[in-house]
């Protein structure tokens, strides 16, 4: 099942604080609920996520990397992919993040193309469309969160 979901949010920081921070890609796959990342550089990074479907539960062992990545223009391509554990199936994204000035702070606009096979795609783009925006709800804060520490420190 292939679906595109399109997510904005803003947060109060400027946009090259908010930009260094999406693409450190270790602390900021820490922030996306459910994953460890558990090796990182600048350009690739692999880990696994664990994410509830309905009445399921599915880890994905994964690796995703900056296809294209353009610092002055605050934009940027990641590509993931993810092996569903005890055989459910497998996923795949294409993220991309484009940010923008917003009065004090940053708009993030991200449109990610989710593809997704086995069990878990029994359960339909709405399902998937109200589990991807509470996930990027918990995400923001956590982003949210590390830029104001950033701020503080």
């Amino acid at each position: 099942m292939a679906m595109q979901l399109e997510h904005s949010f803003t947060v109060e920081a400027p946009p090259e604080q908010t930009w260094a921070l999406l693409t450190d890609l270790k602390t900021v796959g820490g922030c996306f609920p459910g994953a460890t990342v558990t090796e990182a550089d600048d350009e690739s990074f692999a880990g696994n996520v664990k994410v509830k479907l309905g009445p399921i539960a599915v880890t994905y062992d994964g690796k995703g990397r900056f296809v294209e990545r353009d610092d002055g223009a605050h934009r940027a391509v990641i590509e993931g992919t993810g092996k569903g554990l005890r055989g459910l199936g497998n996923a795949g994204a294409k993220v991309t993040v484009q940010l923008a000035p917003d009065g004090s702070g940053t708009r993030a606009d991200v449109l990610t193309e989710l593809n997704i096979t086995g069990k878990p795609a029994q359960f339909g783009r709405g399902v998937m469309q109200s589990v991807s925006d509470k996930l990027l709800g918990q995400f923001v804060s956590c982003v949210e969160s590390k830029l104001a520490a950033g701020e503080a420190g």
